[in-house]
């Protein structure tokens, strides 16, 4: 269950995000400026090695702690993002006006707000497994 939810977060930002920004709305939009297409691709590149990183060391080294924490900053930083956007004049509106929702609620928010719930609920529970074992250990 831990891979899974984690392999879950890591493909929304390594595999979804690219796929739905690599187009005319980001990377190839004429109205955004060069220096704003570099770090945007920038992102995505180093969003999409993370997860690379995060999914070797889920699949092959069977370590999901570093992995989720690794996902967490991934996803938490959208969220982080996404909470001061009106402090720096940010938005998840297209220049049309119009937002990519689902069920009334911003998909990055949906999709990221899950996955870093999930992700954070599992390295919880993997502390308190910790603790409890070490506490029984040391009786």
């Amino acid at each position: 269950m831990r891979k899974s939810i984690i392999t879950f977060s890591i493909l929304l930002y390594a595999i979804v995000v690219p796929f739905l920004e690599i187009n005319e709305t980001h990377v190839f939009n004429p109205n955004w400026t060069p220096h704003v297409r570099i770090h945007e691709v920038w992102q995505l590149i180093t969003n999409s090695g993370i997860g690379l990183l995060c999914l070797w060391l889920v699949w092959v080294k069977k370590e999901t702690k570093i992995s989720g924490i690794l996902s967490l900053l991934v996803t938490g930083g959208f969220l982080l993002a996404y909470g001061l956007k009106n402090a720096y004049g940010g938005s998840m509106k297209y220049l049309d006006g119009s937002e990519k929702t689902l069920l009334g609620i911003n998909i990055g928010v949906l999709g990221f707000g899950m996955a870093f719930i999930l992700v954070l609920y599992i390295l919880m529970v993997e502390k308190f497994k910790e603790t409890v074992n070490r506490n029984k250990n040391e009786i």
